[in-house]
């Protein structure tokens, strides 16, 4: 498959499903990412009907979904009555998601206080394990993304976004129905850097890679490519050489600037010497 229809966009809360999907096959985008969470999207409100019209309109149109789960909900959650409404929230994507053909769920492992870690940590892990077997029933994949690094001053912060942290969940669950999620933007933010997560992780794992423009040990920012020094060319250069064959998805800016930089980033990537074609 050629590298520009790899590289699908993240519609996020922007379309209704529906619509997301003609206006990707209007694009020429082959996968979607989205988010079930507000409007005519709410995870509840997709009956069986629904489903199967959807299903059918993205097979007609050649393009695929996935699911991606909101970050402000907290996997590491452990209160009562909180921590059985983010069990609640993560299965009613798992049971929506094969209803909907997704290939994926895009998950999170939470965020702490600063003087809660391990036990958010623990809460995490124990979730997602609990969520893996939940989509072992259902036929779903999970994914667990890595998080952005938050300023040190910050009371909260994400879980995950060191290549340590992250290791801690995925060294702890293996299954057909879990695999990964690198946005490659955050490890961009880090001290060791990009080419160090590719060189690190389990790449054989990675099923999506996400991006975005930022800067180099910078805060948290979903820039424009072109408006960051993120170098999208020594990226592509690096994952593809690990024998990446997955999606890579925008994430960045309105519709319009990920659909155009789909073309910026096949070209940054030809140069550095990346089979495109």
């Amino acid at each position: 498959m050629a590298l520009i229809d790899r590289i699908g966009v993240d519609v996020g809360r922007k379309l209704k499903l529906e619509d997301a999907i003609e206006w990707a096959a209007r694009n020429q985008v082959r996968h979607i990412d989205i988010q079930l969470d507000t409007g005519e999207n709410k995870v509840n409100m997709f009956d069986d009907a629904r489903c199967r019209a959807i299903v059918a309109s993205a097979r007609a149109n050649g393009v695929t979904i996935a699911l991606h789960t909101l970050s402000a909900v907290n996997v590491g959650e452990y209160s009562p009555f909180l921590a059985e409404a983010v069990d609640a929230y993560m299965r009613a994507y798992i049971e929506v998601a094969p209803k909907l053909a997704a290939e994926w769920i895009v998950v999170h492992a939470g965020y702490h206080f600063t003087a809660d870690v391990p036990m958010r940590m623990e809460a995490g892990r124990d979730r997602l394990q609990r969520m893996v077997q939940h989509a072992e029933k259902h036929g779903a994949l999970l994914l667990l993304e890595n998080l952005n690094v938050e300023p040190p001053t910050a009371e909260v912060h994400y879980l995950a976004h060191t290549q340590e942290e992250w290791r801690y969940y995925y060294d702890a669950i293996h299954s057909p129905a879990f695999a990964l999620s690198f946005t490659a933007n955050h490890a961009h933010l880090m001290p060791d850097g990009v080419a160090s997560w590719v060189a690190g992780i389990p790449m054989d794992r990675v099923r999506e890679v996400r991006l975005a423009d930022c800067w180099r040990n910078g805060h948290e920012e979903h820039l424009v490519p072109g408006q960051g020094d993120f170098d999208f060319g020594d990226m592509f250069r690096l994952i593809e050489a690990r024998g990446f064959k997955g999606h890579y998805t925008n994430a960045f800016g309105s519709l319009e600037e990920m659909q155009w930089a789909r073309g910026y980033m096949v070209d940054k990537a030809r140069a550095a010497g990346v089979k495109v074609d």
